[in-house]
């Protein structure tokens, strides 16, 4: 099974019911031809590049999976077919080294702060 990455940008302005409606369809494809959705998150809306469909923002979705040839080309096939995706594409990232991908920052600076002056007093009196 080789690991890919799709990213695919839906219209800004869809109901929750359409979002749902297209992400289901990309995991019910994954999962009929026996792949393994790994991750699916959602990016937000974005402004694009350039327009596409008069369309100056669209809604950005990441997806990770493992599978086969004939499942990309499934999947790639119903993303070309729905008229609410504006772009998508898909990458084999079998051979390439593992990434963590980016999560939300967190606020720690109170916290992080707190933990740099209990190191430095305790360093500063082993040093005494």
């Amino acid at each position: 099974m080789r690991k890919y990455e799709t990213i695919f940008i839906l219209q800004p302005e869809l109901s929750e019911d359409d979002i749902k409606s297209v992400t289901a369809k990309a995991q019910d494809v994954i999962s009929s031809y026996k792949g393994e959705c790994l991750r699916m998150d959602d990016w937000g809306i974005r402004k694009l590049a350039y327009p596409i469909k008069k369309a100056a923002r669209g809604r950005y979705y990441y997806l990770r999976f493992d599978g086969g040839s004939t499942l990309i080309a499934e999947l790639e096939r119903r993303l070309r077919l729905d008229d609410k995706v504006l772009r998508y594409q898909s990458i084999n990232i079998t051979d390439l080294p593992e990434r963590i991908a980016p999560e939300k920052k967190i606020e720690l600076s109170d916290a992080v702060t707190e933990e740099n002056v209990e190191e430095t007093s305790a360093a500063e009196e082993a040093a005494e």
